[in-house]
């Protein structure tokens, strides 16, 4: 009779320790804090930032501080001309496409293709004004 008393004082223990370590850690899972993400600055924030970090611990001088600014200028520049290079590319790959496919159709399949393609259009349209 004393080791039955003894396993079940055992069994009680270890019911009540693994209570412990899954209260534990189901109030930690509840309370820890959630990551918020990170708005995204725009570009001239992005800027303004970056320059003040130079002026502070890279201690542009003003001369210096006028040539970044130009070489910040320049590089907007050109990273908008590539992209406008690559859209119209895009663009073109895209008009190069239809009318192949435009070829291929009979003209009532062209006439429901272009429903469609507005329909596209639309949609898209719609979804980046709602961004």
């Amino acid at each position: 009779m004393r080791r039955s008393t003894l396993t079940i004082v055992l069994y009680l223990l270890a019911v009540f320790a693994s209570g412990t370590v899954v209260g534990a850690f189901g109030y930690r899972l509840v309370s820890a804090t959630p990551v918020a993400a990170k708005a995204r600055s725009t570009p001239e924030e992005w800027r303004k930032q970056y320059l003040n970090e130079m002026q502070t611990r890279v201690k542009l001088t003003s001369d210096q501080l006028q040539q970044l600014n130009s070489i910040l200028d320049e590089t907007r520049s050109r990273f908008h001309e590539a992209r406008e290079k690559h859209d119209g590319l895009m663009k073109q790959i895209k008009l190069e496409q239809m009318d192949r496919v435009r070829a291929i159709l009979t003209e009532p399949q062209r006439v429901e293709y272009e429903k469609l393609h507005a329909e596209r259009e639309q949609r898209a349209k719609s979804a980046t004004n709602a961004k």
